[in-house]
């Protein structure tokens, strides 16, 4: 049984705790929140079960926490993952695991220095569209991969922003690469390497935040396929794309839905789309917003296989941090629209 601590108990935190909850080899023991009255109304809504503190100290010096789950916003997520470290715990972080190279070393520098696990929450990897596409990738079913370009075109209110203390501040979040577009990044540099030299432009067009609403940048990676993504905050009510087309010499696919959770076009040689696929990836819904797919549970699967020591598909800090490269790579090479 892997007991568990959740930091964070704002709407990540919450799905964090259903996951956890739900796994029958998991057993959540505390919740922490800043606003401890979060955490007492996730306490209440699952029998009162937790320990609930707004003290994070008090979380990472229970000798019986085996994982910390670190939900908070961005900015604390390095200082956070490290003080776990350093007591003992393993760390699953939110992403982004945090918002710089530096940062990101640091983290897993001391997760080896300690000799504990420091995993990072990549649930989109475990799409269904996501895990057919890699298939064929890993198979060479596509051939010689070209291009590949992808397009974030979603919905933030103002309100998301207002309502928030850290969301839109750049030393806070980061800007929308980290928050929106994080887990697409992921996906390209785990197909197709890491981002080797990227050009971009950003403004910041509709919401009154000090990071951009919109952005599109050009991008080469490792492996010689050339890359581009578009991404925004603006569109008009609700979210409308989350995609990535991939052109290849012996195929096209375009992976699509409101959050890589369906195949728009499947056209690879000799190879059609498997009859039959359920395409259950949904992502979730946080009322005014959606984000983030529901695959978090498998995530967890796998961090249990880990640290019972079977063989799993768990994503690290050395992972991680690739994406992190990335988006820095792309804002410090970025031209800012005015």
């Amino acid at each position: 049984m892997i007991r568990t601590a959740i930091v964070g108990c704002g709407n990540i935190g919450k799905r964090h705790v259903a996951v956890f909850d739900a796994n029958s080899e998991t057993k959540i023991i505390a919740l922490c929140d800043e606003d401890i009255q979060k955490g007492q109304a996730i306490d209440n809504k699952y029998g009162n079960l937790y320990m609930v503190t707004n003290m994070f100290h008090d979380i990472i010096n229970m000798p019986e926490v085996d994982l910390v789950s670190v939900c908070t916003p961005h900015f604390l997520h390095k200082e956070m993952a490290i003080e776990a470290l350093r007591r003992g715990k393993h760390v699953l972080v939110e992403k982004p695991m945090a918002l710089n190279v530096k940062d990101s070393m640091e983290m897993i520098e001391v997760s080896k220095e300690v000799n504990r696990r420091l995993y990072v929450m990549k649930q989109n990897r475990f799409n269904v569209p996501i895990t057919l596409t890699k298939e064929a990738l890993d198979n060479g079913r596509l051939g010689k991969i070209f291009m590949v370009q992808c397009n974030v075109y979603w919905n933030r209110n103002p309100e998301y922003y207002s309502d928030s203390d850290w969301r839109g501040y750049k030393e806070k979040e980061g800007g929308a690469l980290f928050t929106q577009a994080s887990h697409f990044i992921d996906l390209l540099i785990w197909w197709f390497g890491d981002v080797i030299d990227a050009k971009a432009m950003v403004d910041t067009k509709m919401q009154q935040i000090e990071v951009e609403d919109c952005g599109n940048a050009v991008m080469d990676f490792a492996s010689g396929v050339q890359g581009s993504i578009t991404w925004t905050t603006c569109v008009y009510n609700r979210n409308f794309e989350g995609s990535i087309t991939i052109i290849g010499e012996k195929g096209t696919v375009k992976i699509g839905g409101a959050y890589l959770n369906k195949i728009d076009y499947w056209d690879v040689q000799s190879y059609p789309l498997p009859n039959n696929i359920n395409f259950a990836d949904l992502p979730n819904n946080y009322g005014k917003y959606q984000g983030t797919s529901s695959n978090h549970h498998k995530v967890v699967d796998e961090i249990v296989k880990d640290l019972n020591g079977i063989k799993s598909d768990i994503i690290e800090g050395d992972e991680g941090i690739k994406s992190i490269a990335a988006i820095e790579m792309i804002y410090n090479n970025a031209q800012e629209i005015k």
